[in-house]
């Protein structure tokens, strides 16, 4: 749950991650009988146990549609992320990929760990997709079909322009924001979304990771994977691999923060996507991860960690953002802190500052419209360095319960 140290600089993080403990573990549990479904979520949650963890908030015609979405989904990336996989014959794949899930013979071993056995065992993916509702069906093989075909016109074109940045990501996470409105309507819950917006909550999550993986991407064996444009990055280095060594860290600096300010003009069209959700399953569905990405590229800006290692948020933020994200109102307060955050990180002397600026404003103008900050209560810039006594207490309280309880266990073994 995090260590003691960071529990005990912010011991009022204890209570969320205890409860984010509690609910990973009743979620690992939720997993369907049947061998094609139960892969299917076991699969969910090896290949990213935060989302498995989100999905449980839908019904579950709609948790089967989205997992299945995102399990064909994450299948195409995985052939598109493998670099050992020749041009020649990754291209093809991505094209038809979107006619494969109909297949349940069809299988194609590349990518590492779980990827490849979900690509060795996708045959139950296709079993549980062709289980699913024909709105469903269709709003997935479609957007399937348009990703596949932009992953592969990228396999052979170099991300150069912004306009490049902003094409890629529309196809790998914008069509994801189109795919998850389309599930959204098609269950009935929810009006069919604007591309804009749609596209614009995609890209917003997808530039975040992009900006966080920087040092994971260009490491890639046998080839480096690069997302940052030259229009951008060529203001600072010669080679986009150059941002990682010591010598250019004023200028690898200045470039991340240039590649955050970009990321921050979708900000806008992602609070108004969300205002409009009427379901309150689907609007914490899609809310969390909006506001760790807005926290996460708070902690990214200015930050030469970045190209050092991986920059997070603590656990005990990211617990608190799960247990407290709920209502519109605790979105445009969290929106508001982490803007907050990242404005005061802006140093003046930065090229982008104004521009940067700019942007945190409109956010923070959007925030302050909603008329809920004068009764909001920060949970995310206050009593970062305050020590709780009362807490501190019930924390080695507990503590000390677990341990007598784990103990006598041992002893009884």
């Amino acid at each position: 749950m995090g260590s003691l140290g960071t529990m005990l600089r912010h011991p009022d993080d204890f209570y969320p991650l205890l409860k984010l403990k509690i609910a990973v573990r009743h979620a690992g549990k939720q997993i369907p009988p049947e061998p094609h479904w139960s892969f299917c979520y076991s699969m969910l949650h090896k290949v990213s146990r935060s989302f498995a963890l989100v999905i449980q908030q839908l019904d579950t015609d709609l948790r089967n549609a989205v997992c299945i979405f995102y399990l064909v989904l994450r299948a195409l990336d995985t052939v598109e992320d493998d670099t050992s996989i020749p041009a020649d014959v990754k291209v093809p794949i991505l094209k038809a990929f979107h006619r494969h899930i109909y297949d349940r013979d069809w299988h194609f071993s590349c990518g590492t760990k779980e990827y490849k056995v979900l690509m060795d065992q996708i045959h139950h993916v296709s079993t549980a997709f062709l289980e699913l509702g024909e709105g469903y069906k269709e709003a997935i093989e479609d957007i399937t079909k348009r990703m596949g075909a932009g992953m592969a016109k990228f396999i052979c074109k170099e991300v150069e322009t912004v306009d490049d940045y902003d094409e890629y990501c529309h196809y790998v996470a914008g069509l994801v924001g189109l795919g998850l409105s389309k599930l959204f309507h098609a269950s009935g819950k929810e009006d069919l979304a604007g591309d804009d917006i749609s596209n614009s909550m995609g890209l917003f999550l997808q530039k975040t990771n992009i900006i966080r993986d920087y040092l994971e991407d260009i490491n890639e064996i046998p080839k480096s994977r690069m997302f940052w444009p030259r229009q951008i990055w060529s203001k600072y280095v010669n080679k986009l691999e150059d941002l990682k060594d010591e010598e250019n860290s004023d200028k690898a600096v200045q470039c991340l923060n240039d590649m955050v300010t970009n990321a921050l003009i979708h900000v806008e069209d992602c609070l108004k996507y969300m205002s409009a959700l009427r379901d309150p399953a689907i609007f914490r569905f899609c809310a969390i991860p909006q506001v760790m990405a807005i926290g996460t590229l708070a902690m990214c800006y200015n930050n030469i960690e970045v190209f050092r290692g991986v920059v997070k948020m603590r656990r005990g933020l990211t617990a608190k953002v799960i247990d407290r994200t709920r209502t519109m109102a605790d979105v445009y307060r969290a929106f508001y802190d982490f803007a907050t955050m990242l404005k005061s990180k802006v140093d003046m002397n930065d090229p982008n500052a104004k521009k940067t600026l700019s942007r945190l404003e409109i956010a923070q103008k959007a925030c302050k419209d909603s008329g809920v900050l004068s009764t909001r209560k920060s949970y995310i810039l206050k009593n970062q360095s305050r020590y709780n006594p009362a807490l501190i207490a019930l924390l080695f309280i507990i503590l000390a319960i677990i341990f007598a309880y784990l103990s006598a266990n041992r002893s009884n073994n």
